[in-house]
């Protein structure tokens, strides 16, 4: 006996609907597809459907048909500015570690930066105050985490033991082309590329124009990274606004985590945090609607007080401040 099965082009039927994830991706749903199987022998078709459930993002074409490829939810493509710096590299490096969510791009400014952090195809050589410089590490990316600052030099000459030293912002690196120019180009570059959320990392002490680190180089470097931020939560696209206590090179994930606002935790006793903490923050507001249009300041208990940081929907759940 001879079987012949035949199917029959049609337009996928959908079970229920996709379920959508934050970065706009289809996460699950089920696929029918209709066919009928006739036997030659017989005078009538006994007809049937079949239908499978797949998992799947990606679109697949087999033999003409429409299918959902059986993988698991795409990684999300995230860009990393700054990514040679002491916070960015860390950033940089959690991201590539947690390849099954994330495709990690990284932007420096020299390709000494670049090989500094393995020099990988995925990490990109720009100038963030040249606009059309970012454009080929921006296209295609889902969410940007900037961590780019103007960073001041200390004079020759000035001896830390006899007093507060000097210092001094390379000429075309200074705060207002760095962290508002630089800053903006890579806003604009996003939006135009539809990026779906904006991590941007600054610095407390913005509310006080008098404070110190204004001063260092006369670049007013807070007055810039709050024009920044501004400018950001006047975009339209998603964002989280991190603003950083005092930045220590020290362990991450032992110390509980404090969020403020307008500079109230400088206040007290806890005005640092460990840039591994600070990285782990940026890459967990991604993680989160609760992370979203909010700005926050973000601090931490010493070691050995309090609990470590571990649910961190509820961390930015305390934030109400949207700048």
């Amino acid at each position: 006996m001879t079987t012949t099965v035949t199917v029959t082009r049609v337009p996928l039927i959908f079970s229920g609907h996709f379920l959508n994830n934050k970065n706009g991706r289809a996460s699950q749903s089920a696929v029918h597809l209709l066919g009928s199987i006739s036997n030659s022998n017989t005078s009538s078709a006994s007809r049937s459907s079949f239908s499978s459930s797949l998992t799947a993002t990606t679109r697949i074409r087999r033999a003409g048909f429409a299918v959902l490829a059986s993988n698991s939810m795409a990684p999300s493509i995230v860009l990393v500015t700054g990514a040679g710096g002491r916070t960015g590299s860390i950033v940089y490096k959690k991201l590539k570690e947690r390849s099954e969510q994330y495709v990690a791009r990284g932007l420096v400014r020299t390709e000494e930066s670049k090989e500094k952090i393995g020099g990988a195809e995925d990490v990109f050589v720009g100038d963030i105050r040249e606009s059309k410089s970012i454009v080929p590490a921006i296209q295609g990316i889902d969410s940007l985490i900037i961590l780019t600052s103007a960073v001041p030099k200390m004079k020759p000459g000035s001896d830390p033991s006899k007093g507060r030293p000097e210092f001094y912002f390379e000429d075309g690196a200074f705060p207002e082309q760095v962290d508002w120019i630089g800053q903006k180009n890579q806003i604009d570059a996003a939006k135009a590329a539809g990026v779906k959320q904006i991590v941007l990392v600054g610095s407390m002490g913005g509310t006080n124009l008098n404070h110190p680190l204004n001063s260092l180089g006369n670049g007013n470097i807070l007055v810039w990274k709050r024009k920044a931020e501004q400018y950001l939560a006047d975009s339209g696209v998603p964002y989280t606004i991190l603003r950083a206590g005092g930045l220590q090179d020290k362990e991450g994930g032992v110390r509980e985590l404090l969020v403020g606002k307008d500079d109230e935790l400088l206040q007290t006793e806890t005005r640092t945090i460990a840039r591994a903490d600070v990285a782990e923050v940026c890459i967990q507001a991604l993680q989160y609607e609760e992370a979203q249009f909010k700005a926050f300041d973000l601090a931490s208990k010493p070691e050995g007080t309090g609990t470590p940081a571990n649910d961190f929907k509820a961390l930015f759940s305390q934030v109400t401040a949207r700048f």
